[in-house]
Order: structure tokens, then C-alpha cells, then sequence
């Protein structure tokens, strides 16, 4: 807990000082250091700051800077002396509890898109985090925790960003995170293969001035093509310790940790905080800024944020750091203390009423006086100083080899992204990708199929009549058995797009796509997103966060749901199985296409009419072709199979129990009574039997709960050659497209003792008006589109922050979704 939960009267004992700089020196010095108790006296009558005694002597604090100490109760210390078997003294319970809770450290890594980071967090936490080679992986933090050497890490993976500037949602997410959240250590991820590149944002972390340590990875890659590295020599003059590692095979790790315990600890020779120096004038600049920082902004801060990184990133105009200074002054104290660190003495000074256009005019004077002396903006003179300072650093550490391996990479992207041939190889590449989907995964899918009828058909033999057997065989085996049977198609859609992320061909992707989506006035890098969505779309709606066009953002997310994601894609196998025998993987391909077509569309349509704005450049890293390890896409594939069959023995069962529910009761109709009576007076001709017992069943489930529904909702969807059966799994696959199958498989082996294949059920129902292949396809087009799945429409208004954009997705989505079934139904039906 901090010390600033901590209740009026109580006593806690110190376990860590977070913060940096001179604020956790000033506090250090003022006696708040591990093991020290503290004692709550009272708060101010606006509740802030707060009165405390340490070491004999009382001083206050404001609540934004006691968040930056650490305690442990001294409830929680009794309570643990009178447990404790040991006999030990309240003293050396203290100094365990100490010592206990100062063993956890909160890592932050930190780094560039495409270096490596999310392949670090999962290899050394165990985590299961996605992993591509492109930007937009990681669009949120996830942390996981391990124990390492008696010390407890939380790991915390960030999103890829370049750089600490606010130009896009990322730098802003990871910069707050760092000045708010303070972790102990940042693991700053370096591409070594790329490092003057990548240690551009090391720049800015030593200008922030908080602990940091270098993992070098994918080592392997620069000592294959022979370059020299002085890393130890690097790390002395830059004051931050690099360690190589490669993160795909687990190297190094033990020695980066070990490396990151002595940063905690305080106890690393190589770590020391520099002054990056930007050169006289631009120094004497930030002198001038900081001067008015000091005077004019609230202490709490720039506990936080040290006052020199706020005048560097005034220079820059950084948008968020001027809002910080103008806020922050806003709602400051109205008077302040002279420590840095906050602490009240009996010197006060007035608030300017002017304080923020101080502190901004000063800015503008110094902006103006730069420019015009160098006749450059602000932002082009910081950015070049920086690149000269790691220039200079790798200059006496850094010798490059003789190989050349970027020379394979050109290789490929002489093909992969030529001026004619590349666009046409992508859609070979899409198709064969769904041809060998559904050629290879037809052997084990029909072995599935095989062991679900051999299930059924076993069940229906040893179980006696009665509801519990028509549940488990009707209910359960005919709705999750009808859709476990895709299992095999879903693993080997997500293999192939898991060998293209890995590899770094989404990113040409991007490339390749880049004018069509200006065309239909979308950014390059929205292609990310939205080939993502071929997976699932709730990680792609979230991915949007990569662009740093609002307007960019917000259309990509509205047409990210008709990326047919892999919940469609079981609904595609059966109708394409039962009426396209012969070219499964052909109308796949072409669902898939109508898809894009549509978002297409829909992004002019919106473009035009609600999100008019200017284009955002398109600059977007090319990293080189890796190959896949034959480890990262089978447990890529091992997740996906896992969250489907997690799915089956979830919701979908639950679904399918519902709808068999629903379709079961009530058990007698007056159409069900006199069908019985006719079966009684038919005894002894069985072909008559046979056929009224047929005509029962299908009058039972017309005349259940959710008979009345579907017949309910025929009006609306016979213009589109539906019947009420394929009405009802519409309905129920709002909740997950999955459902489309396992409600169709409740209804369609409600019908008889059969246990035959939902696809040969399909062909064969004499329920209803037979099905054509045109209404087949309108129904496979009408599944991808007519409206995002619950978890989708959640993620949208997440990320929009705003339901009516939720809202006019499903309408939208509904209303294109019947009109499209119609139309196909009208011309080719």
C-alpha cells in the first residue's frame, strides 16, 4: 500500500521510495528510507496535505507525493509477530516484512515496434501474448508476474513506440505509464541488429531520468554478420548497463535480471544519470524554461516528470506537455514550498495568476529565438542532436562487418512487393492460404465428424427415451459436435496468418495496400488492423490504436467487423460443404473478398459524408524477413485450438442447452396431440408410422418455444429465401458466430434419430422449402455481415468511447446485411 491510504492515527513501516531525482534524494534525506516507521497525525481541513511524524520530528506531505512512498501497516506487522512460530522480536518481524515486500520489483519494458518485446515478456514470464513482426502488436499493457532469485518481478509489456514525443496514442500511453505508475526499472528493448535507430528512444528515457537497463536483443543477428559491439563501454558512457540477449531462444535473460535486481537495489556500478548535451544554445533554452517550471508549476509534478525533460519537450511542442504545464498550474496549491520535493516550511510564496502564459511565453521566446538563429524548428534541432550524440557514443564502440544481411530481405521484396507482381502474389497467397485450409483440414475434420456421429449414434443406443437423451444427444453432441468438427480448418487458418505476421510480410502487406486505402481514404497502416481481423475482431478494433489519426481510427474500427473473423468461418464450412462440395476453398475466398469489398465501400460512403479530415503520412517500418520458429506458430496454433475448445465446453454448450431447451418444450401442441392420435390408430402400417412420427417431430419443434420465434421473425427473413430454423441461428449468433452452427446442429438433429452430418441435413431437410446454393451463399454473406458479435460491439464503444458509434454499426451492419441477401436472392435465385 502507499502512504498515502495509510488512516488518521495509524502507523505504518516504509518499504520503498518510488519517484526520481531530487524528489526521492529530498525525502531520502528527510528520513523516509526503508524500515523507518512513520505515524498519520492529521490532515489539512481541504484534506491535503497531510501531517506525519518520522524520527522524532513532524512534517507534511501532499497526498501526490506520499503516493510515492511505500508502507506496510502496523496492523498487518502485529498480526504477523503473533503468527509467526520463529519467537522472533517485533524488530526483526519489521525488518522481515521489510525485506519481504522490498524484494518486489515493478519492471517496465520499454521499446520499439518490431524489437522484441513481447517475445521477451512471454519467454521470461510465461505469458501468452501475440507476437508479429509489425507495429500494432501490443496495443495495451499486460503484465504478468514470476519469481526470480527471491525476488518477485511484475513485468509490465507496453505498447512499441519510437519515441516519447506525443505524436501517436502509444507514446502518450507509455510515457503516462511511466511518470505515473514509477517502476522501478525499465528494461529498455533494443534491436541490435538496428541500434542507432533504436537507441533514439534510450535519448529520451535518460532524459527522463529514470532507471533503465539495455537488453540488446537478437544478438545473434549482429554477430552473424560480423559486427563488433563495445556494449560494456557503450553503458559506462551513457550510464545505463546493455545486455545482449536473444529473446526467441531464452539467452541472456538470466544475466539481464540479475543486472535489473542491482539497478533496484541501487547497486550498479555502470548506472548514473547524464545530461545529454543539446549544444550551448539550446541548453541555455532549457535553462531559461526550467527556471520557469520551478517558479510557476506544482512540486508533485515534477516528483513525476523532471523539469528538464518539460522544457526539451516544450521546445518540441509537445501538445500533452503543454497541457500538463497549464493544468497543472490551474489546479495547483495557491501556495507552494521552496523543496523540490514538496515538503511545507514556513516560507510560502503567491501563485501567479499569469503562471501558465509565463511558462509558455518563455517557451515561445526561446521556440522563436532557436529558429530563427538556425534557421530550423525546434523539433529538427533536438531530433539531429540526438542522432549526433548516438552517432558520436557508437562511433567509438560500434564496428560494422562485411556481411551484408539485408541483402535476403531485398531479395524476397524484389518479388514479394514488385510494382505488377506483388498484389496478384498476395491474392495467391490468400487464396492458397483458404484452398489448403479446407484440402488439408477436410481428413482430420471428417475424423471428427466420424467420432461425433459414432458418439451420437452410441448415445442414442445405450441411453433410454426421455428428455436426458434427447439432450445430450440432440442438445449437446448435435450443437457443440457440429461445431467442434471445425477445429481443424481454425488451427491451420491461424498457422498461415501466424507465418505471415512472424515473418514481417503483413508489413509489405501494408505496403502493397497503401494506395487502394488512400483510395478509399483510409491510411496504409489500417490494413494492419483490418488483416487482423481475419482472426478475430475484438484484437483488431483494438489495434486501431497504432494510428494516429483520430478519424483514421474511428473508420477503421466501424469496418474492422466485416473482416471475416475465424467464428464465421465453421458457418462457412457447412453451407460451403453442403451446396459447393467442389470449391469449398473458391467460395470461401470469394466471402472473404465480399467482405473487403464492403468495408471498402463503407469507408467512402463515410469518408464523403462524416469523417472528412486530412491524410496522416504513411510511415511505417519495413523490418527484415525472419523465419518463424516451428515454436512460436504451434503455440500460436495450440492458443487459438485452446480458446476454441475452451468456447465449445462454454458459452456454445450453454447456448446449445438453451436452444435445445427452448426447442423441446412444450411438449404437446394441439398439432402434436392429433399427429399422436393418428400414429396410435396407424399401428401395424409402419411406412405410415414412419412417416407421421417424421411429421410429429417437425410439429414439435414448429410448435416450441423457439418454433414461435422463428416462425415470429419468417416475415422478415423470407424475402431472403431463409427458413425459420436458419431465422433462429441469426438471432442466437449475436452472442458468437459459433452459435450460428451449434443452434442450426440443435435444430436440425431435432428432427429424427439421424446423425448425420449437419451439412447432409442441410441438403436433406423436407421441414422446410429446400435450400438453393444462391440462398446458401446470401445466407453465408448475410452471417458476415449483419452485425458485430456482443464482444466486438463492446470493444467499438470501448475504443470509440462513445455508444452511438456502436449503435450505428449494428444498424448499419442489420439493414447492408438484408439488402445484400435480397439482392443475391432476387438475381440469382
Amino acid at each position: 500500500m502507499n502512504l498515502s491510504e495509510v488512516e488518521i492515527d495509524q502507523k505504518a513501516v516504509i518499504t520503498k521510495i518510488k519517484g526520481r531525482g531530487t524528489f526521492r534524494k529530498r525525502v531520502m534525506e528527510m528520513g523516509f528510507v526503508k524500515g523507518k516507521t512513520v505515524h498519520v497525525i492529521k490532515q489539512a481541513p481541504l484534506n491535503d496535505p497531510i501531517e506525519y511524524e518520522i524520527m522524532g520530528y513532524h512534517l507534511s506531505l501532499r497526498r501526490k507525493e506520499a503516493e510515492m512512498i511505500e508502507v506496510v501497516s502496523m496492523e498487518h506487522i502485529v498480526e504477523a509477530a503473533a503468527n509467526q512460530t520463529e519467537n522472533l522480536t517485533i524488530e526483526e518481524v519489521i525488518k522481515n516484512e521489510v525485506e519481504d515486500h522490498g524484494r518486489i520489483v515493478n519492471v517496465a519494458l520499454v521499446g520499439n515496434p518490431n524489437c522484441g518485446k513481447t517475445t521477451f515478456y512471454n519467454y521470461a514470464s510465461g505469458s501468452k501474448e501475440r507476437v508479429g513482426n509489425y507495429s500494432g502488436v501490443t496495443v495495451d499493457a499486460k503484465t504478468a508476474k514470476f519469481e526470480y532469485e527471491g525476488y518477485t518481478i511484475n513485468i509490465t509489456d507496453l505498447p512499441g513506440t519510437y519515441s516519447l514525443t506525443a505524436y501517436s496514442a502509444e507514446e502518450i500511453y507509455v510515457r503516462k505509464f511511466i511518470t505515473e505508475q514509477n517502476p522501478d526499472v525499465i528494461i529498455n528493448m533494443v534491436d541490435a541488429s538496428n541500434i542507432e535507430r533504436n537507441l533514439y528512444l534510450t535519448t529520451q528515457l535518460i532524459d527522463l531520468d529514470v532507471k533503465v537497463v539495455v537488453a540488446l536483443n537478437m544478438y545473434d543477428e549482429v554477430e552473424a554478420r560480423g559486427d563488433k559491439l563495445d556494449y560494456i563501454s557503450l553503458g559506462r558512457m551513457l550510464g545505463i548497463p546493455f545486455v545482449p540477449v536473444v529473446s526467441n531462444k531464452g539467452r541472456g535473460f538470466g544475466v539481464l535480471f540479475d543486472t535489473v535486481i542491482r539497478a533496484f537495489e541501487d547497486k550498479s556500478p555502470t548506472i548514473r544519470h547524464i545530461h545529454i548535451n543539446y549544444g550551448h544554445d539550446i541548453e541555455n533554452s532549457i535553462k531559461e524554461i526550467q527556471e520557469k517550471i520551478f517558479i510557476h508549476n506544482d512540486n508533485a509534478i515534477l516528483s513525476r516528470i523532471p523539469s528538464r525533460f518539460m522544457a526539451l519537450k516544450l521546445l518540441e511542442k509537445d501538445a500533452d506537455i503543454k497541457k500538463i504545464v497549464l493544468t497543472n498550474t490551474i489546479e495547483g496549491e495557491h501556495s507552494h514550498n521552496t523543496y523540490k520535493g514538496g515538503f511545507e516550511t514556513n516560507e510560502h510564496r503567491t501563485t501567479h495568476t499569469d503562471a501558465p502564459s509565463c511558462i509558455i511565453e518563455e517557451t515561445d521566446r526561446q521556440i522563436a529565438s532557436l529558429e530563427d538563429a538556425y534557421k530550423n524548428d525546434t523539433e529538427s534541432l533536438i531530433t539531429d542532436t540526438r542522432y549526433g550524440f548516438i552517432a558520436g557514443a557508437l562511433k567509438e564502440t560500434y564496428t560494422v562487418g562485411h556481411t551484408d544481411t539485408r541483402k535476403f530481405t531485398d531479395r524476397i521484396d524484389r518479388v514479394l512487393t514488385h510494382r505488377i507482381w506483388g498484389m496478384p502474389i498476395f491474392l495467391l497467397i490468400i487464396f492458397l492460404m483458404f484452398e489448403v485450409t479446407f484440402i488439408l483440414g477436410d481428413y482430420p475434420m471428417q475424423w471428427i465428424e466420424s467420432g461425433v456421429e459414432f458418439l451420437g449414434d452410441l448415445m442414442h443406443g445405450v441411453l433410454p427415451d426421455g428428455a436426458l437423451k434427447d439432450l445430450i444427444c440432440d442438445g449437446i453432441i448435435g450443437g457443440v459436435g457440429g461445431v467442434i468438427v471445425f477445429l481443424p480448418n481454425i488451427v491451420l487458418l491461424f498457422m498461415f496468418i501466424s507465418i505471415m505476421e512472424d515473418s514481417g510480410y503483413m508489413a509489405r502487406v501494408a505496403f502493397l495496400t497503401d494506395r487502394i486505402m488512400h483510395n478509399i481514404g483510409l491510411h496504409g497502416k489500417s490494413f494492419i488492423p483490418l488483416i487482423m481481423g481475419f482472426g478475430c475482431n475484438v484484437p483488431a478494433v483494438m489495434a486501431t490504436r497504432t494510428l494516429e489519426n483520430r478519424s483514421d481510427r474511428l473508420l477503421t474500427t466501424l469496418i474492422n467487423p466485416y473482416m471475416s473473423c475465424s467464428a464465421r468461418l465453421p458457418v462457412y464450412a457447412v453451407m460451403a460443404g453442403a451446396f459447393f462440395a467442389n470449391h469449398q476453398g473458391l467460395v470461401t475466398f470469394s466471402v472473404y473478398g465480399v467482405g473487403v469489398l464492403i468495408a471498402g465501400l463503407t469507408a467512402i460512403l463515410l469518408r464523403k459524408t462524416t469523417f472528412k479530415s486530412q491524410d496522416a503520412p504513411f510511415v511505417m517500418e519495413l523490418p527484415p524477413y525472419r523465419f518463424p520458429t516451428v515454436r512460436s506458430v504451434l503455440k500460436h496454433m495450440w492458443e487459438k485450438a485452446q480458446q476454441y475448445l475452451k468456447k465449445m465446453g462454454g458459452v456454445i454448450l450453454i447456448a446449445s442447452i438453451i436452444i435445445w431447451v427452448l426447442g423441446y418444450f412444450p411438449q404437446h401442441t394441439e398439432e402434436t396431440d392429433r399427429i399422436e392420435a393418428q400414429i396410435a390408430q396407424a399401428q401395424g402400417n409402419d411406412s405410415l408410422v414412419a412417416e407421421l412420427e417424421i411429421e410429429l417431430a417437425y410439429a414439435h419443434q414448429e410448435g416450441s418455444i423457439i418454433g414461435r420465434l422463428g416462425k415470429f421473425i419468417e416475415p422478415v427473413i423470407a424475402p431472403l429465401g431463409f427458413n425459420w430454423k436458419m431465422g433462429v441461428s441469426i438471432i442466437t449468433g449475436v452472442a458468437a458466430k459459433e452459435i450460428v452452427v451449434s443452434t442450426m446442429g440443435v435444430l436440425y438433429h431435432g428432427d429424427g434419430e439421424d446423425t448425420a452430418s449437419l451439412s447432409e441435413k442441410l441438403v436433406s431437410d423436407t421441414s422446410t422449402d429446400p435450400l438453393t446454393p444462391a440462398q446458401a451463399y446470401g445466407f453465408m454473406l448475410f452471417v458476415l455481415i449483419y452485425m458485430p458479435c456482443i464482444a466486438t460491439a463492446v470493444a467499438i464503444r470501448k475504443e470509440t468511447g462513445s455508444r452511438k458509434w456502436m449503435w450505428l454499426s449494428i444498424g448499419y451492419s442489420v439493414a447492408l446485411a438484408w439488402i445484400v441477401a435480397w439482392v443475391v436472392n432476387m438475381i440469382w435465385g
